[in-house]
């Protein structure tokens, strides 16, 4: 029963030193939360920029093999191919665009 009451008198009083923190090192910290966020943010978009290289040169070779073998279906294939590019290029741009501003 006594840890009982210790453990919710800890938790109880951790909760009041937590609320008792002013603005102040809330906003600070608030900051250096988005500040790191955005460090990342921008490694990330590095990634997915990478991710997009290397998914050109897959379909590169891929559009290259069905057109020398003579695939009637090459056109449709890069098409695709092409097309998911562009579509992942944007999409990366624009949330970074929107979220790092």
């Amino acid at each position: 029963m006594k840890k009982t009451i210790l453990t919710v008198y800890l938790v109880l009083s951790n909760m009041v030193l937590t609320f008792a923190q002013n603005d102040a090192s809330r906003k600070q910290a608030l900051q250096q939360v988005e500040t790191d966020i955005k460090g990342y943010f921008d490694v990330a978009c590095g990634i997915f920029y990478a991710i997009c290289a290397i998914m050109a040169l897959v379909g590169a070779f891929k559009v290259y093999s069905k057109w020398s073998n003579g695939d009637p279906d090459t056109s449709k294939v890069a098409v695709g191919w092409f097309g998911s590019l562009i579509f992942v290029a944007v999409v990366v741009t624009l949330i970074k665009s929107f979220f790092v501003g």
